[in-house]
């Protein structure tokens, strides 16, 4: 996931480029989708942060493709934002019901959504920090304690420095999942520049530190925390 990502659904393409070129403006990377099955193929393949829905479209409607991504939260885990005209109460409670994390009613100044937008974003980063901060993680042959920032691997201390140790809570934090390439970069690095190999060499030491059944490549994916018995 690239933390400045948006997806925008809406069957409108006026409505979608408008969006879209205002975006842009402010370094966004953007996405489009001009129906539900579109937005979820989308969706999947990207992973953006922010997913801004109309709710009237042909087919399928924008609450039942919140719905869809709803359902798919482990593998879709951006934010979910309604972008309707349709403002009564009741659509709002359908909105939300669905998934979503914020509803808001057209027409609203682009500069306005973005901030909505990166409100969102804030929140979410807010709240993942707030899950993670100060828990140690526990597995069977495997302890990270972040307060004292030391590793026990069959109960044996090991040190690692600040990058790796945070790779290896990023990875820790979901066992088993595939963590794409793009989110470990977005999660670990954030903004600065880092040459393409820098999860590979990270990658590398954390094995020679920790083992090398620890952590798995899925080839052309990512990486996941293999824990062992």
């Amino acid at each position: 996931m690239k933390s400045n990502s948006v997806l925008l659904v809406d069957d409108d393409e006026d409505i979608l480029e408008f969006l879209e070129y205002n975006f842009k403006k402010e370094n966004f990377i953007v996405y489009t989708a001009k129906n539900g099955i579109d937005a979820i193929k989308t969706a999947k393949e990207n992973n953006p942060s922010v997913i801004i829905l109309d709710i009237m479209m042909n087919g399928m409607d924008g609450i039942q493709v919140c719905e869809k991504l709803h359902e798919m939260k482990d593998e879709i885990t951006g934010m979910k934002m309604f972008l309707s005209a349709r403002g009564e109460d009741f659509s709002q409670i359908a909105g939300f019901d669905s998934g979503a994390d914020d509803f808001v009613v057209k027409p609203i100044n682009p500069k306005l959504l973005i901030k909505r937008v990166e409100a969102l974003l804030r929140r979410k980063a807010d709240n993942m920090q707030a899950e993670t901060s100060g828990k140690t993680q526990i597995f069977d042959n495997l302890v990270i304690d972040p307060e004292k920032h030391i590793v026990w691997r069959n109960n044996e201390a090991v040190e690692l420095p600040r990058k790796e140790f945070n790779l290896l809570e990023l990875l820790a934090s979901k066992p088993g999942k595939v963590f794409k390439r793009d989110e470990i970069y977005d999660e670990v690095w954030g903004d600065a520049y880092v040459g393409d190999r820098t999860i590979d060499v990270h990658i590398r030491k954390l094995r020679e530190k920790l083992g090398e059944d620890l952590i798995i490549t899925v080839k052309g994916v990512g990486y996941k925390l293999e824990i062992n018995s």
